[in-house]
């Protein structure tokens, strides 16, 4: 971990920033956002290094993605200002074909492409010999998709240890709860069985917990590519919004949003 480093700190003012950032473009995909902002947090502010990669894979969470980007200096408030609206550089989800992000490498959002990117780039960097880690947040909607278990079987077969696949298992897709649309439960039996490393964050939205699975894996001697199962909830932050399906879609009005911003304040007394 980096030292001097407040990540509660971080991940509350992100917190604000990514709010009003869906109530101005009246926008939904919120609870989404909510769900991985620990795991983006803890990877950008704790994890990478300067020539690490990231794929989000859930694409639907861009507007997180863009607010951290906005932390690290690489999108600037007035670009984020635009988020959503016309003529943005950020759109809904990551774009394609764009090098006005700093940070964004490939656009995503349909569902079971990210993994597959993420493999790419991690093999290159191995026929390359670069030090380098490839991350990928994926969705459980991403592991309904062949393509994800596809990526996965490449992935185990060229030894790729430099690639981190996070597993944002919140329980909830844009129609219902997992296990009712495709249960894929013993999860963490199938990307073992897939010749993963396995670690699980019994509480992916605790920052700490988080940060002890990245710390396993750097401590790692194993040749195989690594998957943290991270148990997290939709919404998370939010009390109103916390493992509620509707937060998939739903924009903000004018007495949530107060709230929202007040609660998360809470946090820093």
């Amino acid at each position: 971990m980096k030292q001097g480093v407040d990540l509660k700190k971080i991940k509350s003012e992100i917190l604000i920033t990514l709010l009003g950032m869906y109530k101005g473009a009246g926008a939904g995909h919120i609870g989404s956002s909510l769900s991985c902002l620990d795991i983006l947090v803890v990877l950008y502010f704790s994890q990478m290094r300067q020539n690490d990669k990231f794929i989000l894979s859930k694409g639907h969470a861009a507007a997180v993605l863009y607010a951290v980007l906005n932390k690290k200096g690489n999108v600037s408030d007035e670009q984020l200002a635009t988020y959503y609206k016309d003529g943005t550089y950020l759109p809904a989800h990551p774009p394609c074909g764009n090098n006005k992000i700093n940070g964004v490498d490939f656009g995503t959002g349909s569902l079971g492409h990210g993994l597959s990117l993420a493999t790419g780039l991690a093999f290159s960097a191995k026929l390359q010999k670069k030090d380098t880690k490839i991350y990928c947040v994926v969705s459980d909607g991403d592991c309904n998709e062949g393509s994800t278990w596809e990526a996965a079987m490449f992935a185990a077969q060229h030894k790729l240890d430099n690639l981190v696949v996070i597993f944002d298992n919140n329980k909830l897709q844009g129609f219902g709860r997992s296990e009712d649309v495709i249960n894929l439960e013993p999860v963490i039996d199938k990307w073992k069985a897939f010749n993963f490393e396995v670690f699980e964050a019994k509480n992916g939205n605790d920052l700490d917990d988080l940060q002890k699975q990245f710390d396993s894996i750097n401590k790692s001697k194993s040749d195989k590519p690594k998957c943290i199962v991270t148990r997290t909830l939709k919404g998370s932050g939010v009390s109103f919004m916390t493992d509620k399906l509707e937060w998939h879609y739903l924009p903000m009005n004018d007495d949530q949003f107060t709230q929202a911003i007040s609660e998360v304040r809470g946090l820093d007394a």
